[in-house]
């Protein structure tokens, strides 16, 4: 089961200056268009084979578009044994609310 963050919850844990790892797994072109503060980009075809740039400790928030790639990127994380929480509305949410 995929654990999940709404964006007005991560809002709030970013600015609380909570320790979490987002990782954006869209596209370079998607990236180019804006990420959120701080976010790590990893595309969802290239995570497995970048999970060791990942601490295995961390909370890792998966971010894309709309939910769908960030749900298999949880997915791919959780059979390594990482803890990943998916950005519910993914970057379409976020940007709804908190886009500059």
């Amino acid at each position: 089961m995929v654990q999940i963050i709404l964006p007005d919850d991560l809002y709030e844990a970013i600015k609380h200056g909570e320790n979490l790892s987002i990782v954006d797994v869209r596209e370079d072109d998607e990236v180019a268009q804006g990420m959120i503060p701080g976010a790590k980009p990893i595309r969802l075809g290239d995570l497995e084979n970048r999970l060791k740039e990942l601490d295995k400790t961390a909370k890792h928030i998966m971010v894309c578009r709309s939910g769908g790639r960030s749900a298999k990127a949880c997915e791919i994380l959780q059979r390594e044994g990482l803890q990943a929480i998916n950005l519910v509305g993914g970057m379409t949410a976020w940007n709804a609310k908190y886009s500059q």
